[in-house]
């Protein structure tokens, strides 16, 4: 089963959660510690990439690790075209679309695509939005942030994905963010398009992560909370109270 048809196929059951590992925060056996505890824990999907710090090494190294111990889909979530994960799953073909900088947007899709056309590697595409505070994603990605709360702005970009024929919209708020997206925003958008909703950024407890998916979230993604030590129980409630919102 391809990776897309797995994620919309789960859909119809529950929503989902994926937790995201950063090549470049850990050595790659502990990534795919955190893979397999996390697959204990329920989660759906292993997303893999970071804003900064990723090679082709220590990528390819993590996905190994990562496959070795986790039967889970792999996701690639890519920072540019300069690193590639050929043994994922999957990669999201994303375009960053409140980006200043064209190389967000196209550049670095451009460079990119043959590549992973001759990987043979399945495209998931998606259009990803930074929201305010943004953290390092917003600053890598040079973002123009929407400001909490500007509901007609990130309306009109949901609209934009969806109106693109994208797969998935992501609503980002940054890793490390403070506070995730806000529910409103979320909501606002969920009454807009019918595409599935990616959240991601600052959902560390169970209650942001029930409060992200009832607001209309299809997909959560949780990363900083599996860096930071002892965190298999807290991941275990995320993932429960995701898969029951």
């Amino acid at each position: 089963m391809k990776v897309r048809e797995y994620v919309f196929e789960t859909l119809k059951k529950h929503k989902i959660h994926m937790t995201l590992i950063d090549p470049a925060k850990q050595d790659p056996a502990t990534s795919g510690d955190i893979a397999a505890k996390a697959q204990a824990a329920g989660t759906d999907a292993i997303m893999v990439g970071g804003s900064t710090g990723v090679t082709q090494e220590n990528l390819d190294a993590s996905v190994e690790d990562i496959k070795q111990r986790c039967r889970l889909p792999v996701i690639y979530f890519p920072s540019g075209a300069h690193a590639i994960a050929s043994k994922c799953d999957a990669i999201y073909f994303m375009s960053v679309l409140n980006s200043r900088n064209v190389r967000n947007l196209t550049g670095e899709h451009v460079k990119g695509a043959p590549v992973i056309k001759k990987m043979g590697i399945e495209t998931i595409s998606m259009g990803y939005v930074i929201v305010e505070p943004g953290m390092k994603v917003g600053e890598v990605g040079e973002a123009d942030l929407v400001k909490r709360g500007d509901l007609q702005t990130i309306v009109g970009y949901a609209l934009t994905t969806e109106f693109f024929g994208m797969d998935l919209l992501y609503l980002e708020a940054g890793s490390g963010a403070p506070e995730p997206v806000p529910s409103e925003m979320i909501s606002a958008v969920r009454r807009s398009v019918s595409i599935p909703i990616v959240v991601g950024g600052g959902i560390v407890t169970p209650e942001q992560a029930a409060e992200v998916a009832s607001a209309g979230a299809d997909i959560v993604v949780t990363g900083t909370l599996v860096e930071n030590g002892s965190y298999e129980r807290d991941l275990r409630l995320i993932v429960d109270r995701v898969h029951g919102a």
